[in-house]
């Protein structure tokens, strides 16, 4: 099959990552300083509803990654050439930077309110981490405990069963839906993840989603506080996820996908290949 055109791929993951950054932090933004009577269900769904429509935005044009570890896990697969690993990688993460700034555009009035009734001073370390809430953790992931290790091994968990789930509900050879359902269950993966597992570091699960508005935030006035807070925690959700989603597409394909029947084998759910 020959590989969709550079261009469609730049196209389809730059627009696919704003939009999911654009409503994954809007969600947060209207938690966070409006108080819109919301929790961590609101945020959770806000980004599961996200990661859908970002996909079926881009899903035809690029594949729909919208997210670094995955393109990388898939070319560890050889289904993205190396060769375009890295201008995968620029559309997401400036996808990701200019859906931040829209959101910071959007919500202008709010964080300069909120930081007013709260007396918060954009940029300030308090005893080595920024306040997160109302202010740089709209943007990027702060995690809710020290320890690098712990919190890295929270982002390489929840990334491997993000590409676990993803590989499960995408390959022809499993049980898999329709395609047009597709961005609708890898949707309901990122919201699982997120309820289950993602109160520790905020689920970057995604290394633009982090580093995209993080560098946003840096911009827009909370400087280099936004790398050095939390023991300079802003490389766990680069590199954890990007760890974490190789070791789930290929314990996927260890586990499950050996084992399933051809595509064109009819069989009833259940029945493995002998």
């Amino acid at each position: 099959m020959e590989p969709p055109p550079l261009r469609s791929v730049l196209i389809g993951e730059f627009f696919g990552t704003l939009l999911l950054i654009l409503l994954g932090n809007g969600v947060v933004a209207s938690v966070q300083l409006l108080d819109m009577q919301g929790n961590w269900i609101v945020i959770t769904t806000g980004w599961g509803l996200a990661v859908t429509l970002g996909v079926y935005v881009s899903g035809r044009l690029s594949g729909g990654h919208i997210n670094p570890a995955v393109t990388l896990a898939l070319a560890t697969r050889g289904e993205v050439s190396w060769d375009r690993l890295l201008p995968y990688w620029s559309a997401q993460l400036a996808g990701a930077f200019c859906g931040a700034a829209l959101v910071y555009a959007d919500y202008f009035a709010a964080f300069a309110a909120f930081e007013h009734t709260h007396h918060i001073v954009r940029g300030t370390l308090i005893d080595g981490k920024l306040p997160a809430a109302g202010g740089a953790g709209v943007f990027a992931t702060y995690p809710a405990f020290d320890g690098l290790a712990g919190n890295f091994f929270s982002e390489f968990l929840g990334t491997a069963l993000l590409l676990f789930g993803v590989r499960a509900v995408t390959d022809r050879r499993n049980a898999s839906p329709q395609m047009n359902l597709e961005p609708i269950l890898v949707g309901a993966v990122v919201w699982a993840i997120g309820l289950s597992l993602g109160g520790l570091t905020g689920y970057a699960i995604n290394p633009a989603r982090d580093l995209g508005p993080r560098l946003a935030s840096a911009v827009f006035g909370w400087g280099p506080a936004v790398f050095q807070s939390h023991n300079y925690y802003f490389w766990v959700p680069i590199v954890g996820p990007l760890a974490g989603g190789i070791v789930g597409t290929a314990l996927y394909d260890l586990a499950i996908h050996r084992h399933l029947p051809p595509v064109d084998e009819p069989s009833p759910p259940g029945r493995l290949s002998p």
